[in-house]
């Protein structure tokens, strides 16, 4: 089953926390919680606020050494909408379709079995000017991977399919599956050329068989959204595919824009 998991935060001395956001997603934490340097562990956010950036297991300044990234500029009304892809069950083409009708590029991050299963649709992410992205081949824990050859392999074995599928070079954006990372894995990312992207909003739309209702993901995507957010969706998803052309156009309507990820790592 491919699911993307947030990270893990303890709250007390007791107690600890662990609620699934999403998307590969992640989880978020409900509370607020101190922003650290870029370390080890999960992905993690809190939401302290409705309609503000969340607050990130991270800082973006210790993030950004590393040419990493999780959100945009915090005064422009801008989105980054990302999918997460490790299989296709169906839903990908209207969610291509609804992106092509409100002219919104997206970047979908991919696993080897993606690329395998279904290379006409990453030939149309391509062709429509989206940005195609590294998922890993195998979407293996990479914070458990301290070999540098094995951390590395994960990463050129996309590569080298999508350049079989499309004839193009792969773009150097990563995801990390799971939102598992270590600073180790930041650095080696970084040294091959890599950007790397979490995110800072998401939603649990990744369970197939429990899908969320359109209001759920309304409360979700509409409640918490913010200025520069890096949006984590799921391809997979029968919600997203079925609400995307009215939640882009609930997202216009509330003023924002939809921006490509290489503004923000200046590709």
């Amino acid at each position: 089953m491919y699911i993307t998991i947030t990270g893990r935060r303890l709250l007390s001395g007791v107690l600890t926390l662990a609620i699934l956001l999403l998307g590969a997603v992640g989880m978020t934490l409900t509370g607020a919680a101190p922003a650290a340097q870029a370390s080890a562990g999960n992905w993690g956010l809190s939401f302290p606020r409705a309609g503000e950036p969340p607050v990130a297991n991270a800082t973006g300044d210790s993030l950004r050494q590393y040419n990493a990234w999780y959100l945009g500029d915090t005064g422009q009304k801008r989105l980054y909408i990302t999918f997460d892809a490790g299989y296709e069950n169906g839903n990908t083409a209207p969610i291509l379709d609804a992106l092509k009708k409100h002219n919104a590029p997206a970047a979908f991050f991919v696993v080897g079995h993606y690329l395998e299963s279904a290379p006409e649709l990453v030939q149309r992410m391509a062709d429509e000017g989206h940005i195609v992205a590294n998922h890993t081949y195998t979407h293996p824990d990479m914070s458990a991977l301290g070999d540098r050859a094995a951390f590395l392999d994960e990463l050129t074995r996309v590569e080298q399919k999508y350049k079989e599928v499309t004839g193009r070079d792969m773009p150097k954006i990563y995801r990390p599956p799971q939102g598992k990372y270590s600073e180790q894995n930041l650095k080696m990312a970084y040294e091959a050329g890599y950007h790397t992207f979490f995110w800072s909003l998401a939603y649990v739309d990744w369970y197939v068989d429990r899908q969320p209702t359109h209001q759920q993901a309304y409360d979700k995507l509409l409640g918490r959204v913010h200025p520069g957010a890096v949006v984590l969706l799921h391809s997979t998803s029968a919600t997203n595919a079925q609400i995307l052309d009215e939640l882009l156009t609930k997202w216009e309507k509330m003023g924002y824009s939809f921006g490509s990820l290489w503004e923000l790592c200046g590709g």
